[in-house]
């Protein structure tokens, strides 16, 4: 196991480092000053001279490569570059952000596996019968809805028509202001796990050795949730894992949507304000995360079929 870890890190390094190269690039090739955007054009104009020093003092006019070297160093040490708007580290910036973008995530992510998996075990246990049908065009209208839409739909019917949430903010990290946000986001993952925990579900419950498990005499509450559960749990980690991507993307809409203070709404404001080492900053954080998370993905899913190793 140690020996499969260690290989699917070293397999990790290249990734984080052709994901910072692409994130780079990106941001070099947007026309315009980044620069121009440290003044206010309505109040004053910024001479070409300003605007020269200010180029030559953060570095923008050395070659693409010296300054990609130059990041890609820093960001191993830790430092992201310098805010052009907030006129402080990234670092510090996305220290603040980060926590709510994770309480979002966590809070949308653990809606989605406990609603998802619900709805696919009960599904799977209840085949062509009127449960396992709503169940899944609930999943099907999930998995094909915006989560944008659904965040104002949730927005309209909650906030306007009843008056029982707030309709955007952070709120100091109160549960009613996480509501509507982990839900919306939530949704359309807890439909994908779903699904496929049913197909999952049917496969290994016409196995062989539950047909024996069920002739011993054991409870079906003991076959679904010792025997079968396990083994239809594999496909359904390699899918969460693989949906953490979809997960965090849609954190970026749902963070617009809802006014949160996350990463997500840090990267839209701060790509039209066209603050550009504060992008950069927080696509390579996004992506290390993401690749951590299935190098997670990929370590529970050796544990639990050890064949995965050996291949």
């Amino acid at each position: 196991m140690g020996r499969y870890a260690a290989r699917r890190v070293l397999q990790s390094i290249p990734v984080l480092i052709g994901i910072t190269l692409i994130a780079f690039i990106l941001m070099d090739i947007v026309p315009g000053s980044a620069v121009s955007m440290m003044m206010d054009p309505r109040t004053a104009q910024m001479s070409p001279e300003v605007e020269a020093r200010l180029i030559e003092h953060y570095g923008l006019d050395d070659p693409g490569p010296i300054r990609y070297g130059k990041f890609l160093l820093n960001a191993v040490r830790g430092d992201l570059g310098f805010s052009l708007r907030f006129n402080q580290p990234v670092t510090r910036i996305v220290a603040e952000r980060l926590p709510s973008t994770a309480v979002l995530a966590t809070a949308a992510g653990s809606f989605a596996v406990f609603v998802g998996l619900a709805f696919g075990i009960v599904a799977a246990l209840h085949r062509g019968k009127l449960i396992d049908t709503v169940s899944m065009v609930i999943s099907m209208a999930g998995a094909s809805m915006p989560v944008f839409w659904f965040g104002l739909l949730l927005m309209l019917l909650f906030s306007v028509r009843l008056n029982w949430l707030p309709a955007s903010g952070w709120g100091d990290g109160r549960i009613q202001y996480l509501i509507m946000p982990a839900v919306a986001l939530g949704y359309g993952f807890a439909a994908v796990i779903a699904r496929v925990t049913r197909s999952s579900m049917l496969e290994v419950l016409g196995m062989d050795y539950i047909v024996t498990a069920r002739s011993k005499g054991l409870s079906g509450r003991v076959v679904v949730y010792k025997h079968a559960l396990k083994n239809a749990m594999i496909p359904v980690i390699t899918v969460v894992g693989g949906q953490v991507g979809r997960l965090l993307s849609g954190a970026v809409l749902t963070e617009t949507v809802f006014a949160w203070p996350g990463l997500g709404r840090l990267l839209i404001d701060s790509i039209l304000m066209r603050d550009l080492p504060t992008v950069q900053g927080c696509l390579v954080l996004i992506a290390a995360l993401f690749v951590g998370i299935n190098l997670v993905t990929d370590l529970m899913y050796a544990y639990l079929d050890p064949r995965v190793r050996f291949e």
